[in-house]
């Protein structure tokens, strides 16, 4: 039964066609449904898109809007799942990369994981903000001038809107919580 913490609010959940770990969309998606929020699935395509339990093909997930059908005025709050190639498809594609940035400039809170991060630098949207990721992506974050931590999740307040972040599958529960209060304000 949802809880309507989220009601009237729609959150965009930004994949690319695809690569995206299918867990880390599907159960924050779950979240945001429970607590009464509408969870909309934004790509650089039309169609559906390809989800990955980590390297084998998972299941398609419709696609509501492409990011030059949409902005950031219609959302609520973004979240970025991650998976290898998702995020790093994203990076590459300058639409998606400003549909990112643009929350921030809005001062939006936005929930990453894994290796959703790497949409962010590109953005250049991490700088001098605290965050985690998958282990690996640590580097790439410290020389974008974050602030890296081991840390099943991650919040962050500086600047005028929320970063919530987590490394992996296993911190999903934490994250997806930590994620609807974050899409609360």
């Amino acid at each position: 039964m949802p809880n309507n913490d989220l009601q009237g609010k729609t959150i965009a959940f930004l994949c690319a066609p695809e690569g995206t770990e299918q867990v880390e969309l599907t159960e924050p998606w779950a979240a945001v449904e429970q607590a009464g929020g509408t969870p909309r699935l934004i790509s650089t395509a039309s169609g559906r898109i390809q989800a990955f339990n980590h390297l084998d093909k998972g299941d398609t997930f419709p696609v509501d809007a492409t990011v030059d059908e949409t902005d950031h005025g219609a959302f609520d709050g973004l979240l970025l799942p991650g998976g290898v190639a998702n995020p790093d498809y994203l990076r590459t594609q300058p639409k998606a990369v400003a549909f990112a940035g643009s929350f921030f400039d809005a001062g939006k809170p936005v929930a990453v994981i894994c290796h959703g991060p790497w949409t962010l630098i590109e953005a250049d949207v991490v700088k001098r903000r605290t965050l985690t990721s998958w282990p690996s992506l640590q580097t790439d974050l410290r020389n974008a001038g974050a602030i890296w931590v081991d840390e099943e999740v991650k919040i962050c307040e500086a600047g005028p809107n929320v970063l919530v972040s987590s490394r992996k599958p296993d911190d999903l529960k934490a994250f997806s919580q930590a994620a609807v209060e974050a899409f609360k304000r």
